[in-house]
């Protein structure tokens, strides 16, 4: 029961080789004096082979009776073959069932593609839903994306901190926090730990990233919305101006899919997508100028108001047309519609240097440059109608001593959903959380 090989080391150039392979048994198929086992791993499928007078008698017995997906280890001998698509089989010596699967609520393998299992069923049964090739190529991708942006963050100097998820206030709308007990108190999971990032910045760190999750108790059930999410969140000091964040996203973006390029071939390949590397710089859209764009598109959004769903897709339409570019930014968006935080534009207050990264539609990241005066924070608070006593936790370090600085957060779902084109962001989520699911 020793594992000896992986399905993808096997080739026809093992011809006459003893290998053990370890997976599940994703399709048996009993032909009378032939019986086959289509055994897959994490990193395939192989054919394995048993036929009648030639394997032991009542082993060919038992590997016609295993249950689809149960658990197997397989020894046998590579054999070249011109039928196998592969090249291949392995012709089974011996055979071991380590667990025996019970018939199963979902299929793996859906043999008729006229029928479909719908999503909320098979996110019931995830665990057996991941099982899915298309499903494992997904999270492959996904992780792919973050070692490359992880690698381009790393490269630049920037350090993995890790912040807090339990915080003692509401980081941005109480209304879309959840509240949790703590201790003889309240707390809230985070929405977003950009205030503590800053706050690293602010103590002298000066490049920094976390990855981690977030939540928003928003009773939302769109296909781009899921209650708890992962973000990668890079922080720099000593910005020029916003734009610098949007140079370092780029990079991060491009070392991202270059990645994925690199080391994810057949998952690709599986899923039918292929990625294009974006050329930089991305183009940007300004406010207020959008609002003309959208005016000639015949979408009318008053000045000072934020984006709706109907406008992003007008702005991605634009961008097709014009650039022919699936990235691209927004910058100066309203500082109405923005958190205090942010730093308005000082040539024009009323837009703050505030830039979301877009990918076909699909808002990705929201970031920018920071305020770092205190008395211009402060102004804005007042502005926003907030009591400044409880952000004093935070405001009061900006009084000591803040660096310009800037930065974003990019949603590791979103990306996932966006350059592989998924309908639903659930897809591309372990185990989603919604409004309504909180299990598995």
């Amino acid at each position: 029961m020793q594992r000896t090989h992986l399905t993808n080391d096997l080739s026809a150039k093992e011809d006459g080789k003893t290998v053990t392979l370890n997976g599940w048994a994703q399709d048996i198929r009993a032909l009378g004096k032939i019986t086959f086992l289509i055994l897959r791993d994490v990193s395939g499928i192989v054919q394995c082979v048993a036929v009648k007078g030639k394997t032991d008698e009542t082993l060919f017995k038992d590997i016609e009776h295993i249950t689809q997906e149960s658990v197997v280890s397989v020894t046998g001998i590579v054999k070249k073959s011109n039928e196998a698509k592969s090249g291949f089989e392995v012709f089974i010596n011996n055979l071991t069932v380590l667990s025996n699967a019970a018939s199963l609520p979902i299929q793996v393998i859906e043999k008729d593609k006229t029928i479909t299992t719908d999503l909320s069923k098979r996110l019931d049964y995830r665990c057996i839903d991941l099982r899915k090739p298309e499903n494992f190529a997904i999270f492959k991708i996904q992780s792919h994306l973050v070692r490359g942006m992880q690698q381009e963050l790393n490269t630049q100097g920037f350090l993995q901190v890790f912040t807090p998820c339990l915080m003692g206030i509401a980081s941005e709308s109480g209304a879309e926090a959840f509240e949790v007990k703590y201790y003889n108190t309240k707390a809230y999971l985070r929405q977003d730990p950009q205030l503590h990032r800053q706050l690293g910045i602010i103590g002298g760190v000066e490049k920094l990233y976390d990855i981690g999750p977030s939540w928003r108790a928003e009773k939302s059930h769109t296909t781009r919305h899921i209650c708890e999410h992962r973000a990668i969140a890079p922080e720099r000091a000593f910005l020029n101006d916003e734009t610098d964040t949007s140079k370092l996203e780029e990079g991060v973006i491009v070392s991202a899919l270059h990645n994925v390029n690199k080391h994810c071939k057949e998952e690709l390949k599986t899923l039918g997508v292929t990625l294009n590397v974006p050329e930089t710089p991305f183009p940007e859209l300004r406010f207020p100028k959008i609002y003309d764009i959208l005016e000639k598109m015949g979408k009318t959004i008053p000045h000072g108001e934020d984006l709706d769903s109907e406008a992003d897709q007008l702005l991605w339409e634009h961008v097709q047309k014009k650039y022919k570019t699936d990235f691209y930014f927004f910058n100066r968006f309203p500082f109405a519609a923005k958190p205090f935080y942010v730093m308005k534009a000082d040539d024009d207050p009323e837009y703050a240097r505030s830039v979301d990264l877009n990918c076909k539609g699909i808002e990705l990241s929201s970031g920018g440059q920071r305020e770092h005066r205190y008395d211009q924070l402060m102004n804005n608070i007042k502005e926003k109608k907030m009591d400044p006593k409880p952000l004093e936790w935070f405001t009061q370090f900006v009084n000591w001593g803040a660096p310009t600085h800037g930065g974003f957060a990019i949603g590791v779902e979103r990306l996932t959903q966006a350059v592989l084109g998924i309908n639903n962001i659930k897809e591309t989520c372990l185990f989603p959380r919604d409004p309504e699911r909180s299990l598995p």
